[in-house]
């Protein structure tokens, strides 16, 4: 079979894929979603320390949509164990939201901060054991117990799934990258990049040639996307050690996308507020062109290879379309740099672009857009944008 008809047939089989979600996501699971959500703000709202209590209620209200986009993942488990698939990433998305919050207060030690919060995912993975405090570095500590209590549910999802002991030590490994990799790119406002860089140039992804270190970083801090993908896979009790290394080994090169892409769109703002910003790591346009069609190369031909092969195609699709919609890609510049990726996924970008811009039409006029449901690419499209940190 062609490049071409390869394409072609992945497109059809990924549509197919979106509209089966959609079909699901709408009736069966974002109603479990919104439930979960109410449950974290009830007890969001007793957090004893004013400061806490602000940041999670600020987060949950805020960006409560990424936890209904996350739990688009969820529409591949079987019914009997969506539940406690949806109780796991809703978790673990409020959690991840939270704590990129704390890491962003100024603290005398942004490095033992951020990894003394981010090591509640290892609590999340665990099988078994008490929750620690996570927030002695913080200026006000007492959470009242809520992000212990995060953590436990998504480790009380997780553990529900049969696959979990295969998939838990992955997810758990991924996270913990994660966390660093958020951890260190906070800290360049008071450390400076040169952390960062040493860090990712020491990662295996960077070693083998296969990414820039500015990639996997750029990914491994929006990875939280893959352990909600690994959550999901955990519901099907087929899944082995082995798929979910390929799950999270497929996922990094989507989840860099995200970054750089966001990392353009905010580039005003970030020169203005003095920002980290991960394209400014290259060296011109032509070499952000190349490695933005280079990502999606790797991200479409990861995607292919996994179990449920077209749904995952519709993520990578859905993060580059939501984008590509946005106005400020939409110039000659954006359309020069993104050109070459644009063309790496298409014919499956075409759907999900429209959907998007069809989107943020009825964003800007509420009125025309009343009524017309978002679909799941939408919402994964924003799960996968959610942690970018440039």
């Amino acid at each position: 079979m062609t490049r071409q008809a390869r394409r072609r047939a992945g497109a059809v089989a990924a549509t197919g894929a979106l509209m089966g979600a959609n079909a699901r996501f709408w009736p069966l699971v974002l109603p479990d979603v919104r439930r979960e959500l109410r449950g974290w703000e009830r007890r969001a709202r007793a957090i004893p320390a004013g400061a806490l209590r602000a940041q999670a209620l600020a987060k949950l209200r805020g960006e409560r949509f990424n936890a209904e986009v996350a739990a688009t993942l969820a529409t591949l488990a079987a019914p009997s164990r969506r539940h406690a698939t949806v109780e796991a990433i809703v978790a673990l998305e409020v959690m991840y939201d939270y704590l990129d919050g704390l890491g962003e207060q100024p603290v005398p030690d942004p490095l033992a901060n951020g990894r003394e919060l981010y090591a509640a995912f290892a609590d999340a993975f665990a099988p078994a054991g008490p929750p620690r405090d996570h927030c002695r570095h913080q200026p006000r500590r007492d959470d009242g117990g809520y992000l212990a209590a995060l953590a436990l549910a998504c480790r009380h999802g997780l553990w529900a799934l049969p696959a979990a002991p295969a998939v838990a030590p992955v997810a758990a490994a991924v996270a913990a990258r994660c966390g660093e990799a958020q951890t260190r790119t906070h800290a360049t406002r008071r450390l400076g990049p040169g952390q960062l860089r040493r860090w990712a140039q020491a990662q295996p992804e960077t070693t083998a040639g296969s990414l820039g270190w500015p990639e996997v970083a750029a990914g491994a801090a929006a990875s939280v996307l893959a352990v909600h993908a690994l959550i999901a896979a955990a519901a099907d009790p087929s899944t082995t050690a082995a798929d979910a290394r390929r799950i999270a080994a497929a996922y990094l090169p989507t989840s860099a996308l995200t970054t750089l892409l966001d990392s353009f769109v905010d580039a005003d703002a970030d020169r203005a507020s003095g920002s980290h910003a991960f394209l400014a790591y290259y060296g011109s346009d032509a070499e952000v062109a190349e490695r933005l069609g280079a990502l999606a190369r790797l991200a479409v031909a990861g995607a292919r290879e996994l179990p449920h092969a077209p749904h995952h195609l519709t993520t990578v699709a859905g993060a580059v379309a939501f984008y590509l919609s946005d106005p400020a890609l939409d110039s000659a510049r954006g359309r020069r740099l993104t050109a070459e990726m644009a063309g790496e996924l298409r014919p499956l970008l075409t759907p999900t672009l429209a959907i998007f811009r069809a989107w943020r039409r009825a964003k800007r006029f509420p009125r025309a857009g009343a009524g017309v449901p978002a679909a799941p690419a939408e919402a994964t499209a924003r799960r996968a944008a959610a942690p970018a940190l440039a």
